[in-house]
């Protein structure tokens, strides 16, 4: 059975929508250009609200020691990467904090899939998300797909997840094209760039339910 990240979290009612409704893991962004930006120790407060049966992922591009460290203080249990990160410094952020390390795949061709063999024994999940348009911002939470169909046949060299362009009414076929069992939504979910919407949460989290 599917199950499913809601990213980008920032305030109660949206976290707690999250773990009403299912959510097996709850993202937090560390990233000051992003609309879904949050300060660690406001992170902290909602990560002590969060069930110990629900995940939390710290999101974070091209991060320094100190944010990573000050985040896992905060509560963080995963460390999901979405920036430049080679795989030597995938493999030093898991040995130093002893934590599962996310590395996300930005994707528009069948040869952008070749990158995730590259973490093989560095990160513990390949997170497949939708490659942005060049000179954009933000590395994600765009609200863009990729072609899934390029998933099918693929053989996959760590557990994977994907994410780009998810909502209530694309996540069922989102898990039929691809088999996908863990996926992750930020954009879908909001009213605005970094608002979430306790509503498209819930319907959100229901379609993955019935998929």
């Amino acid at each position: 059975m599917p199950t499913a990240k809601i990213c980008g979290l920032t305030t109660e009612a949206s976290l707690d929508a999250a773990i009403a409704h299912g959510a097996s893991h709850v993202g937090f962004v560390f990233f000051p250009r992003s609309p879904r930006d949050i300060d660690p120790d406001r992170a902290a407060a909602l990560i002590a609200r969060t069930p110990a049966r629900v995940g939390k992922v710290g999101v974070f591009v091209d991060p320094d020691d100190a944010l990573l460290t000050r985040a896992v203080a905060a509560g963080v249990d995963t460390i999901q990467l979405h920036g430049g990160e080679t795989p030597e410094r995938v493999a030093a952020v898991r040995a130093r904090y002893a934590l599962p390390v996310w590395r996300a795949v930005a994707v528009r061709t069948r040869e952008d899939l070749g990158a995730a063999a590259k973490y093989r024994g560095a990160a513990d999940l390949i997170l497949y998300d939708a490659k942005p348009p060049r000179g954009a911002d933000l590395p994600g939470g765009l609200g863009l797909r990729f072609d899934w169909r390029l998933l099918q046949g693929h053989v996959h060299p760590l557990p994977w997840a994907l994410s780009g362009g998810l909502d209530d009414a694309s996540v069922g076929e989102a898990v039929q094209v691809t088999g996908a069992t863990l996926l992750d939504v930020s954009s879908g979910v909001e009213l605005s760039p970094g608002v979430k919407d306790v509503d498209k949460i819930a319907a959100f989290l229901q379609s993955v339910a019935r998929s």
